[in-house]
């Protein structure tokens, strides 16, 4: 039995993809609330200890979900970066639904921190689910742009995470906007205006 087997994150990956699907509603809903270690130094040695333990992780629970996926490492701006893709007739897509690869991100951050005593600002995308959302993400801003009227100058998008919401401050700012994130914990959402 390896490391990682033994760690309690783990666990949520035993009962098969139906068992990890049903543990990432409870993991996603309470991923906000997790205590966080403080940051320790995000050096490149450490980003790739920290790939390399997610991966670990990644590919032993896709084992024990009978899939078969692809894991590429990446670094870049303080994180590293994972993603999963289908090989052959993998059926990735399962694991692939928003909710879900938010929870296997959380679950593995969890991995990762267990394993480092470090917190980790992991991101993992799986079968391109990362991409998919970033698009979705720039939709609900152009809708939320065209909401903005001289009586209306703000427009409110829905509360999210800190990942997405800096997603979403860029594409503000691609567009020529200004963003600001107001609200605490779970209801903290991004609010755009024109200036």
């Amino acid at each position: 039995m390896s490391d990682l087997e033994t760690t309690p994150v783990f666990a949520a990956a035993e009962g098969g993809v139906e068992e990890l699907d049903s543990v990432a509603d409870e993991v996603s809903s309470g991923a906000e609330g997790l205590a966080v270690v403080p940051e320790e130094s995000h050096g490149a040695a450490n980003l790739e200890e920290e790939g390399d333990i997610a991966a670990d992780y990644i590919e032993e629970l896709l084992d024990i979900c009978d899939l078969d996926g692809d894991i590429d490492i990446a670094t870049r701006g303080g994180r590293a970066y994972l993603s999963v893709n289908a090989t052959g007739d993998s059926n990735i897509r399962v694991l692939s639904k928003p909710d879900t690869v938010n929870a296997l991100q959380e679950l593995t951050r969890l991995a990762v921190q267990t394993k480092t005593g470090a917190f980790s600002r992991l991101i993992l995308d799986v079968g391109g689910s990362r991409e998919a959302r970033q698009g979705e993400l720039a939709k609900l801003v152009d809708d939320a742009v065209a909401r903005l009227t001289p009586d209306s100058p703000t427009a409110e998008l829905p509360a999210m995470s800190s990942y997405e919401r800096k997603i979403v401050h860029d594409i503000v700012a691609e567009r020529g906007l200004v963003s600001a994130s107001v609200g605490e914990g779970r209801d903290r959402h991004t609010v755009i205006s024109n200036a």
